[in-house]
Formats: C-alpha cells, sequence, structure tokens
C-alpha cells in the first residue's frame, strides 16, 4: 500500500478531529492502524493482515489496581521505546514533571516510523515504566501518571 506523508498526516487530523478511536485500511495483506488509546495520542502502527482465522479484536485493557495512585499511559503498538528524540537530547519527561496536554512523552519506533507519544490531558509524571531502547508490545505501560 502506497501512502504518503501527506496523506498520513491527513489521517491523524481526522482521527483528532472526529474523536476517533481507531482506523483501519487494508489493501491485500498490507494494513494501517491509526488508534487512539488511553491517555496517548497513538501516530500509526503499519502491519500485515492477519490470516483470516486470526481476530482483530484487541483485548480489553487490564484494570489499574486500586491500591496504585495514578493512571498509566500504555503503548498504542509494538515498537522501540525511547525517551529522547535523539541519542544526545535530554529526555522529554522526567519523574515529578508536570506535563501540558498535547507534549510529546516519548517516541515508540514501529517499523522505521518514529512516532511521538503526546499527553491527552495535563498530568504529573509519577513513574517511568521501561528502559529507553527497549521493545514494548500493545499495551505495555510506558508511564505512571497522575492528572492534573
Amino acid at each position: 500500500m502506497e501512502i504518503d506523508l501527506e496523506q498520513l498526516k491527513a489521517l491523524f487530523q481526522a482521527v483528532e478531529e472526529h474523536g476517533i478511536t481507531e482506523l483501519s485500511l487494508e489493501h491485500g495483506d498490507e494494513k494501517i492502524v491509526i488508534r487512539r488509546d488511553h491517555g496517548v495520542a497513538a501516530r500509526v502502527a503499519a502491519v500485515s493482515a492477519p490470516s483470516p482465522a486470526a481476530s482483530t479484536a484487541a483485548p480489553p485493557p487490564e484494570p489499574a489496581p486500586a491500591a496504585v495512585e495514578g493512571e498509566y499511559i500504555t503503548s498504542p503498538f509494538v515498537g522501540t521505546f525511547y525517551r529522547a528524540p535523539s541519542p544526545t537530547s535530554p529526555p522529554f519527561v522526567d519523574v515529578g514533571q508536570k506535563v501540558a496536554k498535547g507534549r510529546p512523552l516519548c517516541i515508540v519506533e514501529a517499523m522505521k516510523l518514529m512516532n511521538e507519544i503526546e499527553a491527552e490531558f495535563p498530568c504529573t509524571i509519577l513513574e517511568i515504566l521501561v528502559e529507553n531502547g527497549k521493545p514494548v508490545e500493545y499495551g505495555d505501560k510506558l508511564f505512571r501518571v497522575k492528572r492534573d
């Protein structure tokens, strides 16, 4: 499936503007999924289409334990977690930092695409749950935050 950057940006904008939680595009055995999920604005995940026998429904998110303060920001797709835009740059956020809505929190690299994960609400970073450069799966907890 050929899709240029301008088309991809238009899809992101439509997802944001219309409050769409998931958009899937399929062509042959290729599939692009754009998903907004639990405190982050997901940017894109391009995957091969599953076999007809495979389920495309995502498992429901795990509820946070009642004893733990805060909410979790999870990975919207499979990729590699990066705390900073480059190896020599400072991290996007640190523990204890207050973050405004729309501020980048990290990058998840998926299929050679660098996807910024942004805060969907003002919050304070309570804990960073993934080490820089480590792989993450869909739904993995990246940050524990407290809404401001």
